[in-house]
């Protein structure tokens, strides 16, 4: 008969595996193009469970065992509105290389917490709101905790933390949000490849991230990035943006569909370019070989005084197979078309937008086989963390939006919130396998939440 490890037991065969498994090799370092970092010495540590202290041996950051070639992204700090980087005084200085001081966007500062006790973390990370939601036990989590240490290192030097003085925000972050994810991920390619035979060329499976815009989607997926390039995954990532109109597409678009406020602009359906969409796409799932490469659009918000226009092909990211993850995001992926009478009850203008909608499942929907779907409570959140994201450009030297300007940015979005999420998160989205589907709560601080 099978007896329950108690809570101790768990800590306990958590502690022996990690000493056991920390000693057996040396960690990789992840390593980008900030100075700061580069100039850390990485430390491996071993856990005495006498002394509950770390005991440091110094990896060489030369090694080749350890050196990582720089992330190249097209994300940026600055004025991504995701409150880890805005929220509760979170911009802090670091003194550069030289000796001047920096501005940088980093997790909520206030009260830290020693993270030094692998105890500690291991039933921080087992009271996480997700752990149950992705499988994931005590027992699973004692017996990888050296992994976790090892994510958490790496996001920490991605986003320039002391990873053992990490803020209680901070920490939740991590280890109670993208860690999970992630190894949610890792989960889901093993599962895809698990479908192919030895020899055969395994497409990359992409996983879909629809979630509002300033949720933090796309730091989310940055963080996730990263750690597949750590572990020496090959994977690219697109947004929903990237497929924008031209700036000539987007005032066709315009000049078509006069005094409707929700196609004035880009955002909503009828403004991407669903043919660059399926030609990206269905090149980016053939590179399943070494030497084969592309390059990924991208999109310039900045451009025509930021009504965008795509950017020039000369600065598109490039991007080299054998590619193992697709990680596509954006905040209307997996919308459904809904009847004519139930749109126009929400808001008229959206009727031709309902209908732009019926070409997107072709387009977008149907090459995604994994899903995370994050979910909010109340679609007015948008506006607050707009609000907070063209603050910070402002505040970071960029030109940003008025208030008056965030509220009419974000009113062109509202109706399509209000008349396909209920949809989304109630059937899951669009063609998708609900087994393959996470979907993750947050409040209006951008944490995840236990659903109600």
């Amino acid at each position: 008969m099978a007896v329950a490890m108690s809570w101790s037991s768990l800590i306990s065969s958590a502690l022996q595996h990690y000493n056991n498994r920390i000693n057996l090799r040396d960690y990789p370092i992840p390593c980008h193009s900030n100075p700061i970092c580069n100039s850390f010495n990485f430390k491996r540590r071993s856990f005495s469970s006498s002394s509950s202290k770390f005991n440091d041996h110094v990896v060489n950051p030369s090694s080749s065992s350890s050196k990582l070639s720089p992330i190249r992204t097209h994300f940026s700090f600055a004025g991504c509105g995701c409150s880890w980087i805005q929220d509760n005084s979170m911009v802090h200085d670091y003194a550069t290389t030289n000796g001047t001081s920096k501005r940088c966007l980093a997790l909520p500062t206030t009260k830290t917490v020693d993270v030094s006790s692998v105890s500690d973390l291991f039933e921080f990370i087992c009271s996480g709101p997700l752990v149950d939601k992705i499988g994931i036990t005590p027992q699973k989590v004692g017996q990888s905790i050296d992994k976790w240490l090892l994510y958490g290192s790496q996001l920490c030097r991605l986003f320039q933390l002391n990873e053992l003085k990490l803020t209680i925000p901070q920490k939740a972050r991590l280890y109670h949000y993208y860690i999970p994810v992630f190894i949610w991920c890792e989960d889901q390619i093993a599962l895809h490849n698990s479908k192919f035979k030895d020899g055969d060329d395994v497409p990359p499976l992409v996983i879909g991230f629809s979630a509002p815009q300033g949720c933090g989607k796309t730091t989310l997926v940055f963080a996730l990035d990263y750690l597949f390039k750590t572990t020496k995954k090959k994977s690219a990532t697109i947004s929903i943006d990237d497929f924008y109109l031209t700036a000539q597409g987007q005032a066709e678009l315009r000049e078509k569909n006069p005094g409707n406020a929700l196609l004035e602009y880009r955002g909503n359906s009828g403004s991407h370019d669903l043919q660059l969409s399926v030609e990206t796409l269905e090149a980016l799932t053939k590179l399943t070989k070494e030497g084969i490469k592309m390059k990924v659009p991208r999109y310039d918000k900045s451009a025509y005084s930021g009504r965008g226009d795509r950017a020039d092909s000369s600065t598109w990211p490039e991007v080299e197979g054998p590619l193992t993850v697709i990680l596509f995001e954006g905040w209307m992926l997996g919308f459904k078309p809904l009847p004519a009478d139930v749109v126009k009850a929400v808001d008229p203008q959206l009727e031709i937008v309902n209908k732009n909608l019926e070409a997107y499942y072709d387009a977008w929907d149907k090459y995604i086989d994994a899903w995370v779907v994050i979910k909010i409570q109340d679609p007015s959140y948008v506006y607050r963390w707009r609000l907070q994201a063209e603050i910070a450009m402002r505040q970071a030297g960029k030109a940003g939006m008025s208030d008056e300007e965030v509220n009419d940015f974000v009113s062109r979005y509202l109706p399509a919130y209000k008349a396909y999420l209920p949809t989304l998160y109630a059937e899951g989205p669009s063609g998708s396998d609900p087994d393959r589907v996470l979907a993750i709560d947050i409040d209006e601080e951008r944490n995840p939440i236990l659903a109600n």
